[in-house]
Parts: C-alpha cells; sequence; structure tokens
C-alpha cells in the first residue's frame, strides 16, 4: 500500500487546503493508536497556524487515550532527543509560512519508516477509545541546550560568526549556544512573528547572511531552517557550502570510515571520499533514509546536499545547531575556504517544475537514461518527485557549468510538455 498522506518528510501542505486541522487531529489520534497509547512530546516552530494544530493534535491524541505533553516551540532536533513514546513536531521545515505539517519519530527518536507511516494511515478512520489528557511543559529548551553544549561544545573562543535562525525554532536557542562557548554572535533571522519563517533568511535564502559575514568580516556564517534540523553554512568570503561541502569537511575531521549520503551528493564528494578510503552508502533523497543506511551500516555520519547533518555518535537524529558546532570546531586553526577547498565540485543546475501528475512518464526516464549513458563518468541526470511540494525536481551535473545547464533545461523542457 503506497502513502497517501506522507512523503519524505513527514506530512505536509499549505494549510487549509492540503493540511487542515480535521487531519492532523486524525493522525495524532492515528499515531497514537499505531503506538499503544502513551505520552506522545508535541513541539512546533514559529508559524502562525502553530497553535491552532497543536490543539487539533493534541485533540487527536487524547481521543486516543494517549497524553499529548505540549513543549511549545522546540526544534525538531530536540523533540527526537526527548521523545517519550512518541514524539510529534508540527512544521513544514524549509517551507514558506503558508505551509505547515506533522513528523513523527518514535520512543527513540527515530523518525519513522515507510511500513510505519503506512500503518498509521490505515488508522485514520479508526475510533479513539478517549480517556487521554493534555499537559503542558516547561524547560525543555534548557535541557536541550545543556545537552547540546555537552555533547558537541567545544572552546570556540576567538571565532566571530553569523547565526541566521531562520525567524524559526532556534531563534531562542543557538545564539546563547554559541555564546556559552565564546564566540562572537552576530545574529539574524531572530525575531518570528508567525509570518517570516524562512522568509528573506535561513538556509533556504542566505543573501542575508551573505551580507553580515561580508559587512561584519567574520570568520563564517551558519544559517539553519525554520525548525532546525538543517544548516548551511557561508565562509569568510561570503561564499555559500552546501551540505556536500560540510560533509566532505566533516568526513575528514571526524576520521570516519563510512558515510551516507542521497542521490543528489555531488560527484566531487565521491571522488574526494574515494581519494581517502572512505566508502559511500548513496540513499534516496530524505534524511529519514540517511539515518535507516547508518544504523544498518553501525556507521555515524551522513547528510544531504541540502543541509541535514547526521552525527549519531551523539545523537539520534539531523540537528542543525549540532552540525554547526562541530564544522566551527573542524575549521579552527583555518578557514573555512581552505576547509572547503579539499572538494572538487562538479557544476549542477537544478530546475522545478510545477506538476499535477504524481506519474512520470517512462519517454522521460528513457530520456535521462541515453543522455547519462553518453555522459559516462563526467556527469548524470537525476529526475524526481519532490517529496515535500507538487513539483519535480531535475539535476543536471557535468565536469562544465554549459552542459549541466543546456543538459537540465532540455530535460526541464521535456518534463514541462509531459506533465506540466
Amino acid at each position: 500500500m503506497s502513502r497517501r498522506y506522507f512523503g519524505t518528510d513527514g506530512v505536509r501542505g499549505i494549510v487549509g487546503e492540503a493540511l487542515t486541522p480535521d487531519l492532523v487531529e486524525r493522525l495524532g489520534k492515528a499515531a497514537t493508536l499505531w503506538a499503544g497509547g502513551g505520552r506522545v512530546l508535541v513541539g512546533r516552530d514559529t508559524r502562525g497556524s502553530g497553535p491552532a494544530l497543536e490543539e487539533a493534535l493534541a485533540q487527536g491524541i487524547a481521543s486516543a487515550g494517549g497524553t499529548a505533553v505540549l513543549a511549545g516551540v522546540l526544534p525538531t532536533p530536540a523533540v527526537a532527543l526527548l521523545a517519550e513514546d512518541l514524539g510529534a513536531v508540527i512544521s513544514a521545515s524549509h517551507n514558506p509560512p503558508e505551509y505547515n505539517g506533522v513528523k513523527f519519530f518514535d520512543g527513540d527518536g527515530r523518525k519513522l519508516v515507510d511500513d510505519e507511516e503506512e500503518a498509521i494511515e490505515a488508522l485514520l478512520d479508526a475510533s479513539g477509545e478517549g480517556g487521554g489528557s493534555v499537559e503542558s511543559v516547561d524547560g525543555l529548551g534548557e535541557r536541550y541546550v545543556a545537552y547540546i553544549v555537552e555533547r558537541f561544545g567545544a572552546d570556540l573562543t576567538g571565532l566571530r560568526i553569523g547565526v541566521d535562525c531562520a525567524n524559526g525554532a532556534f531563534s531562542t536557542f543557538a545564539p546563547r549556544v554559541f555564546e556559552r562557548l565564546g564566540v562572537e554572535v552576530h545574529a539574524i533571522g531572530v525575531e518570528p512573528n508567525g509570518a517570516n519563517i524562512n522568509v528573506g533568511y535561513g538556509a533556504t535564502d542566505l543573501a542575508a547572511l551573505q551580507q553580515t559575514v561580508a559587512s561584519e568580516s567574520l570568520d563564517l556564517g551558519v544559517a539553519f531552517d525554520g525548525d532546525g534540523d538543517r544548516m548551511l553554512a557561508v565562509d569568510e568570503r561570503g561564499e555559500v557550502l552546501d551540505g556536500d561541502q560540510i560533509l566532505a569537511i566533516l568526513a575528514l575531521a571526524l576520521g570516519v570510515d563510512v558515510v551516507a549520503v542521497t542521490v543528489m551528493t555531488n560527484l566531487g564528494f565521491h571522488r574526494l571520499m574515494a581519494h581517502h578510503g572512505i566508502r559511500v552508502r548513496t540513499t534516496p533523497v530524505g534524511d529519514r533514509y540517511v539515518l535507516e543506511a547508518l544504523r544498518e551500516e553501525g556507521a555515524l555520519l551522513g547528510g544531504e546536499q541540502s543541509g541535514h547533518i547526521v552525527w549519531l555518535g551523539s545523537h539520534v537524529a539531523g540537528d542543525g545547531l549540532a552540525a554547526a558546532l562541530l564544522l566551527s570546531a573542524a575549521v579552527r586553526g583555518r578557514t573555512l575556504s581552505e576547509a572547503a577547498s579539499v572538494m572538487p565540485r562538479y557544476p549542477q543546475a537544478k530546475r522545478n517544475i510545477h506538476v499535477v501528475e504524481r506519474e512520470i512518464p517512462q519517454s522521460i526516464l528513457d530520456e535521462v537514461d541515453r543522455t547519462t549513458a553518453e555522459l559516462g563518468d563526467g556527469g548524470r541526470i537525476l529526475v524526481r518527485h519532490s517529496g515535500t511540494e507538487p513539483v519535480v525536481r531535475v539535476l543536471a551535473e557535468a565536469e562544465n557549468a554549459e552542459d549541466a545547464e543546456r543538459m537540465c533545461a532540455s530535460i526541464a523542457a521535456l518534463v514541462e510538455r509531459e506533465l506540466g
């Protein structure tokens, strides 16, 4: 059975359209029934729709005999770390403010796998036994901060860092953590108002961070997405580092022998890992698939180009703040641009095509296979449906930018004709 509502990272949609309070309530009920009741820790990001959806989710949990433990605004990785019998986050992560969503963690802080999400969907219309309750809890943010400082903290005295919190869940947490570790913090995107999450700030729009780093002559900048499970960086010159480059720096600094990445990862990363004898495990797009692969391999480090970085040495899930601390420690004594220069980057061209149909026709797949075969080891093309938005994503990678752009434009035009 295929999933109707769950995508690569929970259930998401525009509030009032694909995502309604009724659906969120049913999800809370179904997830609690699936888990056999118990206590469900609920966190949310800073979207204006969050409180109403939090109330709906809590009603669903209580209707299934569970206890909804409401923690208020809390980053996604904090919910993963502190989850009780279940953890639930009301967030649409990096999506614009009009979106929201729900994602679940089991009692060990693990994102649910496809079969578990299918089982929850099968219970959406089941009857709840009632008898549950709703309670609020304070202080979990401080517990999370203390844990991150203890497990990921290092003496960063002397570093001057721009910290962009996307007007999201890290706004009241991340700057304080860096300050505790001796950093001179220049914080932006820390004034959430319910309607500005991921707008002009954060990992989806790095222009403000680039300007801050350049104007203040900072050592580097880090940017989170709205719920805090992603992080991208800006070097001392204002140049952007994506998740592939960050992961490359950490793989060498942490001395791993296996790393898990997704199909989006740059070919230059694969070349660098091969040079250092580090085995690469490749998964579909989605940090939960990276997590599954790491656990299967007994490995510790993985991530995505989009900025999900996972270090299972001291955590259970991807955490943007933990990744930022690891990166800051890894580059002490050198510039971030020096650290990133070890990885050659193949030029990539990308297009997003809004579509209605979910099925990619065989004609498109055949053209992708034909073009990729012509490229050999010198590049590739990837076409896939987004798991979080109604778009098809096209990626072309080649040894020079002109070829990448040409191939991407050609395939994107074909997708537009067939599906647009």
